[in-house]
């Protein structure tokens, strides 16, 4: 009974209970308030840090991101195997979390640094930095792909498995809220009129931040739940067997997902700028924005007991183009501005939060139809397909600039205003489109409740023997 009780991680009664839970909730959650310091502002700031602060084109600064993200995808596969084959006292992914803590922050750091180069050496820098934050077995790669892998560690049960997902998507949302609505007025403030200095103090501030917080992390992540298959060595081929078409769906799902988040935030800028010429509206859309998609995030435990995940994620889609449609449509009236930003942060977290909710139902049926744990290799694509939508979602928009003729801090021309109206507004509305399709094919909500019996008369069986 002791172990079945272990096994669920429902404690069973009192004010101890319930505190325990919100301690594991709010300490999972904080990791990725941490990674989103400066994954948030590497969506939102790093292009036009490369292009109007460290000097290089925007053609170049896309290219090096496309070329970083692919780099990054493939580390990401060999930190997911490692994650597999991990077995320590603290579990398998939770002793990343300090491995990656301080590289996180060194990185960071050195990556908005700008050194007194010629355009070569500056292009090589930025090569080089923007590796080592994303790749090669450190900062980002090392704790991001734990933080995916364990939640169907940390509890057997489906709810709290939600709320643990919400909980990690409301803390998410406030890192990016923190970078949207901070960043600009820190980097102003430290700077006073040099953006070199500005951006660097304000990341060497949000480095050493992100690693204080993956000790937290650390420290209120235990891992309770284990495999329902036995620990065997196998290659990666045999991993690979593991994987099912529900996989792939995942996957196809993020790397949608996250072409639109890196697009809409890097465009944000240059359309509130230039298009609207409203600059002094950045700060505000970063907070309103953001924390208009708060409500969703509450409810999304909730609405996930009362329907289908699937079903949650098409009215999030239908939310998000209603959204962008009332911009589009009421671009000259502050007011539908309004309306239509607190729509779109509805729609874009009802998708967000419903993504990363998918992921244990994924690795739970990679266990119950192919009898393999591979949580960390499903990990490790999903971040495979994230980098790479990352990479190529940077060069798009990228490339459209240069296309459209846009020029740094300039006034620009009806064509260039039209690309980036395109890439704010309409590339983000038919990707919404593409996972709405793509959400056509998910059934694992139907598996569910077969699932969940089958798996837990496993991990009986393997205690018993």
């Amino acid at each position: 009974m002791e172990q079945a009780d272990r096994l669920q991680n429902i404690p069973s009664e009192g004010n101890g209970a319930v505190a325990s839970k919100w301690k594991k909730r709010i300490g999972y959650g904080v990791g990725d308030l941490g990674c989103n310091l400066v994954f948030s502002t590497m969506a939102s700031y790093l292009m036009i840090f490369y292009t109007d602060v460290f000097g290089i084109s925007a053609a170049v600064a896309g290219t090096l991101m496309l070329v970083t993200k692919f780099i990054d995808a493939l580390t990401d596969t060999g930190m997911g195997i490692l994650v597999d084959r991990t077995h320590t006292k603290w579990g398998q992914g939770r002793p990343y979390f300090l491995v990656g803590a301080v590289p996180f922050a060194v990185f960071t750091i050195m990556t908005f640094f700008v050194p007194d180069l010629h355009m070569t050496g500056k292009i090589v820098w930025a090569y080089v930095t923007y590796c080592l934050l994303c790749t090669a077995y450190t900062a980002y790669t090392v704790v991001n792909i734990p933080l995916n892998t364990i939640v169907p560690r940390l509890t057997s049960d489906l709810h709290e498995r939600n709320c643990l997902v919400s909980s990690r998507m409301i803390c998410a949302m406030i890192g990016t809220a923190i970078v949207m609505t901070i960043t600009s007025p820190l980097v102003e403030f430290f700077g006073r009129g040099n953006a070199k200095k500005g951006y660097l103090v304000t990341m060497t501030i949000y480095g050493i931040a992100a690693m204080l917080i993956f000790v937290v992390t650390f420290l209120n992540t235990e891992e309770v739940v284990p495999p329902s298959v036995k620990r065997e060595k196998s290659s990666l081929a045999q991993d690979l067997k593991g994987l099912t078409g529900q996989s792939v769906i995942f996957f196809a799902v993020n790397f949608l997902y996250f072409a639109i988040y890196v697009v809409r935030n890097t465009t944000v800028i240059y359309y509130f700028t230039y298009n609207l010429q409203k600059t002094e509206w950045l700060t505000f859309v970063g907070l309103f924005g953001i924390l208009s998609g708060l409500p969703m995030l509450l409810v999304l435990p909730y609405l996930e007991k009362k329907m289908s995940k699937r079903n949650v994620m098409f009215l999030s889609v239908i939310i998000y183009i209603a959204g962008d449609l009332i911009i589009y449509l009421g671009k000259t009236s502050a007011v539908c501005l309004i309306i239509g930003l607190a729509v779109t942060g509805l729609g874009i977290y009802g998708i967000f939060g419903t993504t990363f909710a998918i992921q244990p139902d994924v690795i739970d049926y990679s266990e119950y139809r192919k009898n393999k744990s591979v949580s960390g290799l499903i990990a490790a694509f999903q971040g495979f397909f994230v980098k790479a939508s990352m990479g190529l979602a940077s060069a798009v928009i990228g490339l459209l600039l240069k296309q459209g003729g846009y020029v740094a801090n300039a006034a620009q021309t009806p064509k260039a205003l039209a690309y980036i109206e395109a890439s704010f507004i309409w590339i983000p509305m038919v990707l919404c489109v593409v996972i709405g399709v793509v959400m056509c094919f998910y059934r694992l909500d139907k598996e569910r409740g077969n699932m969940d019996e089958e798996l837990e008369r496993r991990r009986r069986s393997l205690n018993a023997g």
